[in-house]
């Protein structure tokens, strides 16, 4: 388990999670900088200007901020600002009746990012996951995203060169279990000692949106509170779609 380390720099850990973030979605505001991170316009307008003069960031001509020669911005990222919005208040409902840390994740390519996070109520807990990334095979999020996938949209993802026959057969037919019972299991698969379960959210249209997961320590998973942390987390997904639908 890789937790926030206590002599942690915030600045430095600020200035890091807008990099990530200016990466991720392509072009940040100060307004969404500041949300993002939960500090003041002022804090963020201070971070991303440090960032410009490193080149880790651009302004554009909007006033906006963009990706610096150091930085590439990945062209299939969507904008998540209104999505993280709309989605704090459930992730912090869902962390609250499980005492669990909850998070959102897209899917980009092959791998999905963590765009909101809110650390769970007890004392030892899984820490901060705003702004990671890992490989979508592995996380519980990532794999009931991947579950929507056909099989020829998953070749594409995994081509032959880089999944064998077996370890194909063995992740369509984990990506089918997690579709029929509607949530997906990441047993230690991207860090020891942590388990996480995710349900999926869908855009008012249906399409696949998001995955909402809930990680823990491996000793405080049980097969028996499934079904109230699955519960929890398929209502929040539902009441999220609606918002969306809404705004």
């Amino acid at each position: 388990m890789r937790n926030r380390p206590a002599y942690a720099v915030e600045a430095v850990d600020h200035a890091l999670q807008l990099a990530t973030l200016l990466r991720q979605e392509g072009s940040l505001r100060v307004t969404d900088a500041a949300a993002a991170l939960g500090v003041s316009r002022s804090t963020a307008h201070r971070l991303l200007v440090t960032l410009v003069y490193r080149d880790f960031a651009e302004q554009a001509p909007d006033r906006s901020y963009r990706p610096g020669p150091f930085l590439v911005a990945d062209p299939g990222q969507q904008p998540t600002a209104r999505l993280r919005a709309a989605a704090l208040p459930y992730l912090n409902q869902v962390a609250a009746q499980t005492g669990e840390s909850c998070n959102l994740q897209v899917r980009v390519g092959a791998r999905t990012n963590v765009v909101a996070y809110v650390e769970g109520p007890e004392a030892f807990n899984v820490g901060d996951r705003f702004t990671r990334e890992w490989d979508a095979r592995l996380t519980s999020a990532g794999r009931i995203l991947l579950a929507e996938l056909g099989e020829d949209e998953l070749g594409l993802l995994y081509p032959d060169d880089e999944l064998g026959a077996a370890e194909r057969r063995a992740l369509r037919l984990e990506l089918e279990r997690s579709k029929a019972r509607g949530f997906a299991i990441n047993d230690q698969l991207t860090e020891r000692g942590v388990v996480a379960v995710a349900v999926l959210v869908r855009t008012p249209q249906g399409a696949p949106l998001a995955g909402l997961a809930l990680a823990m320590p491996k000793q405080r998973f049980e097969d028996s509170k499934l079904p109230t942390w699955v519960g929890a987390l398929t209502a929040a997904s539902a009441l999220l779609t609606r918002d969306l639908d809404r705004a």
